[in-house]
């Protein structure tokens, strides 16, 4: 096996079209050689931790309506061209996604760490859930098969949250400034939602098949 780790933000478009390309790839090549690992970086390390009003939030990033316009044309387009239901209207909150990368690390634990980035990314872009929120983490928690009382316990306690920060910490450190960031067997890397054709060309290459 070769291990492919990401790096990723639950509430990044480019994260979510991103690994649905990835998805869609390994479909189509089952006997790909890849071990994924998710691995946490905060688009907004410094979001308070109950979050802030959406509209607030892009109004600060981006300014006026046409900013906003123009900065998410090309993440819409991006959807459709591959297949994604985008709901970003139901969108009402942007949450401090610390929790949810908390989230993420125990499901690795279980195996079950990409079923929970799958799930994160459909609660928000697809049902405008506020992934910030206790209750909602602990649904999406039970959804993807882990024990719903140990994670309120997990949650409750602060357990990991250095972790994350220190993980979070270390991606910048090495040079990571956006995602989604793609390492190959710890050596090449990449960066951005690439498409499922270069994915399928990586991993024909890994495994000698023919083009």
């Amino acid at each position: 096996m070769i291990t492919l780790d990401i790096h990723s933000d639950p509430i990044c478009p480019w994260c979510y079209i991103g690994k649905a390309q990835l998805d869609r790839a390994l479909e189509s090549r089952p006997d790909h050689p890849f071990h994924i690992r998710w691995h946490p970086f905060q688009l907004n390390p410094d979001m308070p931790p109950e979050g802030m009003a959406r509209d607030d939030y892009l109004a600060l990033k981006f300014g006026d309506d046409q900013g906003i316009l123009d900065a998410y044309r090309p993440v819409v387009e991006a959807a459709e061209a591959a297949g994604l239901e985008l709901d970003l209207p139901a969108i009402t909150r942007t949450p401090n996604t610390r929790d949810a990368h908390r989230l993420i690390h125990w499901a690795g634990l279980e195996g079950r760490q990409s079923a929970m980035v799958s799930a994160l990314f459909r609660a928000y872009f697809r049902e405008g859930r506020d992934i910030g929120a206790r209750d909602v983490l602990l649904d999406l928690a039970a959804q993807t098969g882990l024990e719903r009382d140990m994670i309120a316990r997990l949650l409750d306690a602060g357990a990991d949250v250095d972790l994350i920060a220190q993980a979070d910490r270390a991606a910048r450190a090495r040079g990571i400034q956006a995602v989604p960031f793609f390492i190959i067997d710890g050596q090449y890397a990449t960066s951005g939602a690439q498409p499922v054709e270069v994915w399928q060309n990586v991993i024909d290459e890994l495994t000698g098949t023919p083009r």
